[in-house]
């Protein structure tokens, strides 16, 4: 397989190390599908004559709940490639009469059992799970469990190669699974892409634009962004009541800022997930205290677990401009549909991995996307 651009790829099915199979787990039909036409328009340009990479599959349950996986076509000599979203809720099954949203517990286990569907016939078995299982627990105090190492070792015990994730929240969980390939992509790239086009007017210097780094848990991502667009870097950071514990942590009592002035500027929040939002909107509140222009947020995964009145009540207030998220993860009709949501589509961002994967090729421009951002960049006149 060549790359005759960052936009343009020939997919030379002569080079693969194994024919190509796509299991889409349920709740990642659209994503899936977005991905397949992708993988079978490059096949085309290479000589490929299939009219799809998608292999059926699902997983029913009996009336007690029990589930088992059904793999409807053969696999055997496959570079299988599974995507799940284990954070999908809008998934239902039927529980003794009753109808029961699917929890990451539930899409884990439709894994595995896909995983046994498979019955060790597949040449490789690959997992894409953009947001990981248990990657909010990523690190242990007192006497705690840690699901997301467990399920790192359980998965390549029963053979995964690979599993490649989107900014995992603690990206040294792979340490537990040193001998398995763990690849933790960015979606830097796509998210100024997505910026740029719907916000044109956005001055990327240091005297009208900013980065703010929401928590010191998301420093490096947000410094990052500071670099690359060479603008100055502002954080917060979380004062917290370590005498309580409410809802699994302790409390935030205040968001105290370290930084430039932001009076005047426009400012680029970025971070990994938006649970409630209620972190994100204090931080957008006070930045507005502090004479801040317009304020853009962004998660890799927007949840918005506690609705979307607050984010509404800020946009009409004018606190907040816009939030960016990906479509890695389920998204309700009622969040695509607000004027301050914009969907960032990492579709052909995965496809770049799966083909480079299926055939053997370093993924590491993939996963520096560098220079692309600097072309980026100089398109718009800005560098």
């Amino acid at each position: 397989m060549s790359f005759k651009s960052t936009s343009d790829a020939i997919f030379d099915p002569k080079d693969r190390v194994a024919p190509l199979g796509i299991i889409a787990m349920k709740g990642t039909e659209e994503l899936a599908a977005k991905i397949d036409h992708y993988m079978v328009e490059w096949s085309k340009m290479g000589g490929g004559t299939e009219e799809s990479f998608l292999i059926s599959a699902e997983c029913p349950r009996f009336a007690s709940g029990d589930g088992k996986g059904l793999i409807r076509s053969t696999v055997r000599g496959f570079d299988l490639f599974i995507l799940v979203d284990v954070g999908n809720y809008n998934c239902t099954y039927n529980l003794f009469g009753y109808e029961n949203h699917m929890s990451p517990d539930d899409h884990y286990q439709d894994l595995k059992r896909l995983i046994q569907a498979a019955g060790g016939k597949a040449h490789r078995i690959n997992v894409i799970m953009p947001i990981l299982y248990g990657g909010r627990q990523h690190r242990r105090n007192y006497r705690e469990s840690l699901d997301c190492a467990v399920m790192l070792q359980e998965l390549q015990s029963m053979g995964v190669s690979n599993l490649v994730t989107f900014d995992a929240h603690d990206p040294r969980v792979c340490n537990a699974v040193p001998l398995m390939g763990f690849d933790n992509m960015m979606p830097t790239y796509q998210v100024m892409k997505c910026m740029f086009n719907h916000v044109p007017d956005l001055h990327l210097d240091k005297d009208h634009f900013m980065i703010v780094s929401p928590d010191e848990g998301a420093i490096n991502r947000n410094m990052y962004y500071a670099s690359v667009l060479e603008v100055n870097l502002g954080m917060f950071y979380k004062r917290r009541d370590y005498s309580r514990i409410v809802n699994g942590r302790n409390p935030i009592v205040a968001h105290e800022y370290l930084g430039d002035s932001v009076e005047g500027k426009d400012i680029f929040i970025s971070d990994d997930i938006i649970a409630s939002g209620e972190s994100m909107l204090d931080i957008a509140y006070e930045l507005k205290k502090r004479k801040a222009n317009r304020i853009f947020t962004n998660a890799t995964y927007a949840l918005f677990t506690h609705g979307l009145e607050s984010f509404d009540k800020a946009y009409a207030e004018g606190v907040l401009s816009g939030v960016f998220g990906t479509n890695l993860t389920y998204r309700t009709p009622e969040l695509k549909s607000r004027p301050w949501f914009y969907e960032v589509d990492l579709s052909k961002y995965i496809s770049y991995f799966i083909a480079s994967l299926n055939h053997d090729m370093s993924v590491s421009m993939i996963l520096d996307p560098h220079d692309k951002i600097r072309n980026l960049l100089e398109s718009r006149g800005t560098k």
